[in-house]
């Protein structure tokens, strides 16, 4: 999920786990550093996200031109993809990068109103601000489903780990008030700003909020319990379920023993 807000994923592929050593606070804050830079990406990321808008209204402040400007932010973004997949990275979160930029040029020339190019993903923004505060209050915080699985529990912290559930709680608080806080501004801006000042407004809100939003998400998990690592739980049990089977086969193979006169 790629947005103004969360940009692509990286290639990296931390171990998650709790790492036994001599300052297990510093190995947690380590491990949740991992974690995030995973789930949210990394500088490639913040360029991959702020690139595309930036061409966008610096064309259009220069010339005024929608077209022009349109087809410069679709096609960076697509060439953006192409470097992905010639490099053999994640392309998920890039494809829908491309998507959100192609649904911004769409709404600019059908309405010929060069600030709909902003509006798909300002809309975006205030659904996924929503969404972090709702499904909060229903228990189950959406920042706990985006990285559960980046931890390797799942949705184990919703019943078995409450210390986990509540940084998740308080993580998703953050997320939602923070993009609200850039909705009350953006929107405003939309009704009464030309496209050019839009745009830059728009530019300079991408990473301030999103890196305050990694960082309190950071702070709140690093001094959270450590995740219940449910893949190595299944294992165990299938190879004890094994060795069980194992023992039993072995003991149903061996001859009765004779009986002692």
């Amino acid at each position: 999920m790629t947005s103004p807000d969360e940009p692509a994923t990286s290639t990296a592929s931390p171990d998650p786990r709790p790492a036994t050593a001599a300052d297990p606070e510093g190995d947690a804050k380590a491990v949740t550093e991992a974690a995030l830079f995973e789930a949210f990406g990394g500088v490639r990321g913040m360029v991959e996200t702020v690139l595309p808008g930036l061409l966008f209204v610096t064309i259009f402040t220069i010339n005024k031109d929608l077209h022009t400007s349109a087809i410069a932010a679709l096609a960076v973004s697509l060439l953006l993809v192409v470097v992905r997949l010639i490099r053999r990275d994640t392309v998920k979160h890039a494809f829908s990068g491309v998507f959100g930029v192609a649904f911004g040029v769409l709404f600019a020339m059908m309405t010929g109103n060069a600030k709909d190019f902003y509006l798909p993903g300002m809309l975006y923004t205030l659904g996924l601000a929503l969404a972090y505060i709702i499904t909060t209050l229903a228990g189950v915080p959406l920042i706990g489903l985006i990285l559960g699985p980046v931890f390797k529990e799942n949705l184990s912290w919703r019943t078995r780990n409450p210390g986990r559930k509540k940084a998740y709680a308080k993580a998703s608080w953050a997320w939602g008030l923070i993009l609200l806080a850039k909705c009350a501004i953006l929107f405003p801006l939309y009704w009464w700003a030309d496209t050019a000042q839009l745009g830059w407004v728009l530019i300079a809100l991408k990473i301030p909020p999103f890196l305050l939003s990694v960082y309190l998400t950071w702070v709140f998990l690093a001094k959270a319990p450590p995740p219940i690592d449910v893949f190595a739980e299944m294992e165990e049990r299938e190879r004890a379920e094994k060795e069980r089977e194992a023992a039993t086969a072995g003991t149903g193979d061996r001859p009765p023993a004779r009986h002692r006169r």
